[in-house]
């Protein structure tokens, strides 16, 4: 049942993280249709509010490569690109096992 998992961080820069969350909560309803998405869910880090995490669960990287080519993705990417402070860091890739919420 594996599946494949993405952990990232996205650095705002200082001041923008709510407007960086609002642009990936956005992406997040585009992605709740997208084939093989189970899980896409923003957060922002307690101890800073200009850094938002992105955990995503699919039920392959070629399912997540292909929702990034959709047109109404690329045009949040591209909103978003602009509010960060550097490259984002970690695009940590999992397999993903199993646990609560997946099945």
């Amino acid at each position: 049942m594996n599946k494949y998992g993405l952990y990232g961080k996205l650095k705002a820069q200082a001041g923008k993280g709510d407007e960086l969350a609002a642009i990936l909560l956005q992406a997040a309803e585009l992605v709740r249709t997208a084939k093989g998405c189970h899980i896409y869910i923003i957060g922002k880090d307690t101890q800073d509010g200009d850094v938002i995490w992105v955990t995503e669960v699919w039920d392959s990287k070629e399912a997540h490569d292909e929702s990034l080519k959709a047109e109404a993705v690329r045009q949040l990417i591209g909103k978003a690109m602009p509010l960060l402070d550097g490259l984002p860091e970690g695009g940590t890739e999992l397999d993903v096992l199993g646990g609560l919420g997946i099945e």
